[in-house]
């Protein structure tokens, strides 16, 4: 028999296989284009739900935009090993036990994603809002899966892993549009207590930025060691907070000194007798 006859007949006895083989090569490539272009288009929609929605922060819809992204190219690489006959149980069950090994490795960094999935879903806060995070003081300039990055009032970059964040509590200064300026002001026990009153409460009307709505409150709640203690209280709105804080607490000294009111500070009476 001749090299050629030989030939022949290799292919003729084999024709079924190479014919399935190229059959699943096809199916293969068809599954994995398939796959990839399910992938991208389910990623695409996401994002635009992330855009359809500002008041969700687009870092979520990233995130599961890539997560849905790579699960699908797995399950489409795992029907192609069915096509090509690969028993894929004990590959799912390989992939499962080093899934496990490197969660347990790397427990923080995946505690740390967890907590940035919350974050962005339940949002207690939001880009450009000045917050407490972690004992850390700062503007939200970033929130990632993996760390809230914050810029303190002087201008220092601070960045905090979201397992700290999300295990911390939370002050929120920006979350509401009001905020209450809470002062206590101390007179000497010689003061006309209703004088004292009355110019607290001129000042505080005098102010723009002292809402009428709730009604500032200002009345004696302590007689201390040495001063009679008043409350001051004034709603006004959170961009103004710091503004009338410090302009009340330099106010009410000007016009006590105006009025002759005096603002004690603590003394001490030293007697010396001699041996």
């Amino acid at each position: 028999m001749t090299a050629s006859e030989d030939l022949t007949t290799l292919v003729e006895s084999n024709f079924d296989r190479f014919l399935n083989l190229g059959i699943n090569v096809l199916y293969a490539i068809l599954i994995l284009v398939a796959a990839y272009w399910i992938s991208l288009r389910v990623k695409r929609f996401l994002s635009t739900v992330g855009d359809e929605r500002p008041e969700i922060d687009d870092t979520l819809f990233t995130f599961l935009g890539s997560i849905a992204r790579y699960l699908i190219l797995a399950l489409a690489f795992i029907f192609v090993l069915n096509r090509f006959g690969i028993q894929t149980t004990s590959l799912v069950a390989l992939l499962g036990a080093a899934g496990l090994a490197i969660g347990l490795a790397l427990q923080g960094t995946l505690s740390n994603i967890a907590a940035g999935v919350m974050l962005v879903a339940f949002r207690p806060f939001k880009m450009g809002q000045f917050v407490e995070l972690a004992g850390y003081s700062g503007t939200v300039k970033a929130i990632t899966i993996f760390t809230t990055e914050i810029a303190t009032l002087d201008n220092v970059q601070i960045t905090i892993p979201n397992g700290q964040v999300w295990d911390s509590a939370i002050k929120n200064y920006s979350a509401y549009s009001t905020r209450m300026v809470d002062l206590t002001i101390g007179v000497s026990y010689a003061s006309d207590l209703k004088q004292a009153e009355t110019v607290l409460l001129g000042l505080i009307k005098a102010d723009p930025r002292s809402h009428a709505a709730p009604a500032p409150f200002v009345k004696v709640t302590n007689l201390g060691d040495s001063s009679v203690d008043f409350k001051v209280r004034v709603w006004t709105n959170a961009g103004d907070y710091w503004g009338l804080k410090c302009d009340l607490t330099r106010g009410i000294k000007d016009a006590f000194d105006e009025h002759g009111i005096d603002i004690p500070f603590p003394t001490r009476t030293v007697f010396q007798t001699n041996a």
